[in-house]
C-alpha cells in the first residue's frame, strides 16, 4: 500500500471505531448529543440542503439537453459492459432497493394518519399530500445526486483515465493540491459514510426481516434472532463478492427485479387495483404541478411546519447525499460505455418510474385499510408491510415473497459495499483484492451486531447526517470542477447544438426515398 492508501485506511478506520466504541460504551449519551448535532444542522442548514439538491437536479437536466451529453464514458468507441436490464437492476438493487421495501407501505401511511406536511390527520388533502411528497422524497432529486457523483468518477475514470476516486475529479479547479491533505480528507468520508450507511441499513434491515418473520412465523422478534439474519446475510454476501461483479451482484440484481416485479405484481392484483392506479395518475400529477414548491419548501413563513419538513425531507436529502459516495462508485463501475445524455436520462427517469408505481401499489395497500378502518399506525415500521398483507388475500405469499426480497437486497447492498470499500482502499483500483473485501465484509457484520446489541444504531444514523454537512460542499466543488472540464472538452471536440449536415436547395432529406 502507498502512504496515501495507508493514510486513507487508518483514518477512516479509526474514525469508524471511536464510533462503534461509543455506541458501544455509552449509547443512551451518543445518540442523545448525535441528536442535538443533527437536529442543529437540520434546523440552520436545512435550506442548502433544498438548494443544493435542486440545483444538482437542474444541472443533470442542463449536461442531458446540452450537446455535452454525447460524450461517451470510456474513448469514443467504447461499448457498454453491462446489458441495459442488467445495469438498470443493478443501480436500482444498490440505490434504493431494500429502502423501497422498508417504507413503501410505511411513508404514505404516516404522512396520510400519524404526521402530515400540512393537511388534518385523516383527511383527503392528508391522502393526497401523502402520496405526492413520497414521490417527491424518492424521485428525480435522489436520483440527481446518486447520478452527479456516479457521472463524475466515471468520466474521470473511463474517460480521462484517472483514478477511481472523488478526489481526483477537483484536478480541473485545484490542480497538484487535489492530490495532499485535500485527496485524504475526501476519501476519508467516502469511506466512513460507506460504513456508516451500510452498518445501520444491515441492522434496520435484519429488524425488518425479522419482523416479517415474526409476522408470518411466529419466529420471535429480538436481538439474538437478528444477529443470526446478520450472520447468515454476512456469509452470503462475502461469496458473491468473491464471486466478482460479473457474476455474484449482477446475478442477485437480476433476481432483485424478478422478485420486485413479480411483488409489485401481485400486491396490483391482490389489492384495490383500480384505486392503485387512479393514485398513482393522480399522485404524478400532483407531483409535476407542485414540483418547484416542493423543492424550496423551507417553511420560511409558518414555523409550525418546519419540524415536519427536517424529519423527512431535509431528513432524505441529507440521507442520499451521505449515501452518494457509495451508491455512486458502484454506479460509476458499471456504466462504462454509456453516453453522458443515455446515462443521465436512464438514471434519473428509470428508477424514479419504479418507484412512483411502487409507492403506489403498496402505499395504497396500507392506506386503505386505515381509510376504512383498520388502523395501522401501531406498527413499528419494519412490521408495517407485513401487517397490511394479513388483510388481503394470499397474504402469506406476498409476505414470504416480500422476505425473500428483502434478504436478496440485502445481500446485494452489502456485497456492492464491500466492493466500493475495498475499491477505495486500494487506491481506487477497479478489482481489488479478496482479502480485502473479506476484511470489510467481516467488519460491516461486527459493527452492525454490536450497535444492535447496544441500541447504538440510531446514533450512528445520526452521524451519517451529520456527515452529509461537510460532504455537500464537496460536492458543490465537484459540480463546478466537472462542467469545467466538460466545457473544456466540449469546445476542444467541437460540439454544437448546430447540425454538421444541411439538406441541399430543394433537395430535402426523405426517408421514403
Amino acid at each position: 500500500m502507498s502512504k496515501k492508501i495507508t493514510k486513507v485506511f487508518r483514518f477512516s478506520a479509526a474514525i469508524t471505531l471511536i464510533l462503534v466504541i461509543l455506541g458501544l460504551a455509552v449509547p443512551k449519551s451518543f445518540q442523545v448529543y448525535s441528536g442535538q448535532l443533527r437536529q442543529s444542522i437540520t434546523d440552520n442548514f436545512g435550506w442548502l440542503y433544498l438548494l443544493l439538491v435542486t440545483g444538482i437536479l437542474i444541472f443533470c437536466v442542463f449536461l442531458i439537453a446540452s450537446p455535452i451529453g454525447q460524450i461517451r464514458l470510456g474513448h469514443p468507441n467504447s461499448k457498454p459492459e453491462h446489458s441495459t436490464l442488467s445495469w438498470i437492476a443493478m443501480m436500482f438493487s444498490a440505490g434504493m432497493g431494500i429502502g423501497l421495501v422498508f417504507y413503501g407501505a410505511a411513508e404514505p401511511l404516516s404522512h396520510y394518519a400519524i404526521s402530515t406536511p400540512s393537511a388534518p390527520l385523516v383527511s383527503s388533502q392528508a391522502l393526497a399530500d401523502a402520496f405526492r411528497f413520497t414521490f417527491f422524497h424518492w424521485g428525480f432529486h435522489a436520483w440527481a445526486v446518486y447520478a452527479l457523483v456516479a457521472l463524475t468518477l466515471a468520466y474521470f475514470g473511463f474517460r480521462k483515465q484517472e483514478k477511481y476516486l472523488l478526489s481526483v475529479s477537483l484536478k480541473p479547479i485545484l490542480g497538484e493540491k487535489a492530490e495532499g491533505w485535500i485527496a485524504t480528507l475526501i476519501d476519508t468520508i467516502t469511506i466512513i459514510a460507506t460504513v456508516i450507511g451500510v452498518a445501520t441499513t444491515l441492522g434496520f434491515g435484519a429488524a425488518q426481516i425479522n419482523g416479517g418473520l415474526s409476522q408470518v412465523f411466529g419466529i420471535p422478534n429480538n436481538s439474538v434472532v437478528q444477529i443470526v439474519i446478520i450472520l447468515i446475510t454476512t456469509a452470503l454476501f462475502i461469496v458473491s463478492a468473491l464471486s466478482g461483479l460479473g457474476k455474484g451482484v449482477k446475478i442477485l440484481s437480476n433476481l432483485n427485479l424478478i422478485l420486485a416485479l413479480a411483488l409489485l405484481a401481485l400486491a396490483i392484483i391482490l389489492g384495490p387495483t383500480v384505486q392503485i392506479f387512479n393514485t398513482l395518475t393522480d399522485s404524478i400529477g400532483l407531483y409535476l404541478q407542485n414540483f418547484f414548491q416542493m423543492s424550496f419548501r423551507a417553511a420560511a413563513f409558518d414555523g409550525s411546519k418546519r419540524e415536519w419538513i427536517n424529519t423527512w425531507t431535509i431528513f432524505y436529502w441529507a440521507w442520499w447525499i451521505s449515501w452518494s459516495p457509495f451508491v455512486g462508485v458502484f454506479i460509476a463501475r458499471i456504466s462504462k460505455g454509456r453516453t453522458i445524455r443515455e446515462f443521465l436520462s436512464v438514471v434519473l427517469l428509470v428508477p424514479s418510474t419504479l418507484s412512483f408505481v411502487w409507492f403506489s401499489a403498496f402505499g395504497t395497500l396500507s392506506t386503505h385499510l386505515q381509510t376504512i378502518g383498520i388502523d395501522l399506525t401501531g406498527f413499528y415500521t419494519e412490521e408495517l408491510l407485513f401487517a397490511a398483507f394479513e388483510h388481503y388475500p394470499l397474504g402469506i405469499l406476498l409476505s414470504i415473497v416480500a422476505i425473500f426480497l428483502i434478504f436478496s437486497f440485502f445481500i446485494t447492498s452489502a456485497d456492492s459495499a464491500t466492493y466500493v470499500l475495498a475499491m477505495l482502499s486500494e487506491d481506487g483500483k477497479l478489482n481489488p483484492s479478496n482479502r480485502i473485501k473479506i476484511i470489510w465484509g467481516v467488519s460491516l457484520a461486527v459493527i452492525a451486531i454490536t450497535l444492535l446489541l447496544s441500541g447504538g444504531l440510531t446514533a450512528l444514523q445520526n452521524v451519517l447526517i451529520t456527515v452529509a454537512l461537510p460532504f455537500s460542499f464537496v460536492l458543490i466543488l465537484v459540480t463546478v470542477s466537472l462542467l469545467k472540464e466538460l466545457l473544456h472538452e466540449k469546445d476542444k471536440m467541437g460540439l454544437s447544438i448546430t447540425p454538421d449536415r444541411y439538406p441541399k436547395k430543394d433537395q430535402p432529406f426523405k426517408s421514403y426515398e
